[in-house]
């Protein structure tokens, strides 16, 4: 498929069939993600990968998936054959930036100017949603409402961040969100200046 094309075929799916998703696949779209771009090389994401049905009913839980499934979707989190649980760890970064190559002349750590952990998540994620339909899978994205509770359930260490939940399977006819009346935006450029 050709890239312009796989970008625009991906997008949020809150509906999936009972058909399982091969470890082979989740395999190479985890190869995908950890290909993102990272900051110092640091490489600090890591990804939880959830097919059992009580910890994919507790996480839906604690992504509040009982809001979407009363606004009328499906329960897309709990539903989904595979969860993803992308993670972050703002630690790593700080104790990368501490090695003799990245330090100042001072020996000092750089001031973090934006918190690029998140920002090498995002690209993560990205990657992984696109190896995704590469795959000729679909996924969705949940944000958790309860990160403390989905940190314990999951045995997540404290200095690393979950940034939410991506369901992944089959895609099954869904609602679409009504955010997306609202059109993209065609003024986001600007050239030179703001």
């Amino acid at each position: 498929m050709d890239f312009y094309d796989l970008i625009a075929k991906r997008r949020m799916v809150r509906n999936f069939t009972d058909e399982p998703v091969s470890d082979e696949a989740i395999d190479r779209i985890l190869d995908a993600a950890r290909r993102g771009p990272s900051a110092g090389f640091t490489q600090g994401q890591d990804f939880i990968v959830v097919t059992d049905a009580a910890m994919k009913r507790q996480l839906a839980e604690f992504c509040g998936e009982s809001f979407y499934t009363e606004s009328g979707f499906d329960p897309f989190i709990s539903k989904a054959p595979v969860l993803i649980v992308p993670c972050t760890n703002e630690n790593a970064y700080h104790r990368r930036y501490q090695e003799a190559d990245k330090t100042d002349d001072s020996g000092e750590e750089i001031e973090w100017p934006v918190p690029y952990w998140f920002m090498d998540a995002g690209h993560a994620v990205m990657l992984l949603l696109l190896a995704v339909v590469h795959e000729n899978l679909a996924a969705g994205f949940a944000g958790f409402q309860d990160l403390p509770a989905a940190r314990a359930a999951l045995g997540i260490p404290a200095e690393v961040t979950p940034v939410g939940v991506i369901p992944i399977g089959h895609p099954a006819p869904d609602k679409r969100s009504p955010s997306l009346k609202r059109g993209r935006r065609t003024d986001h450029i600007h050239r030179e200046r703001w």
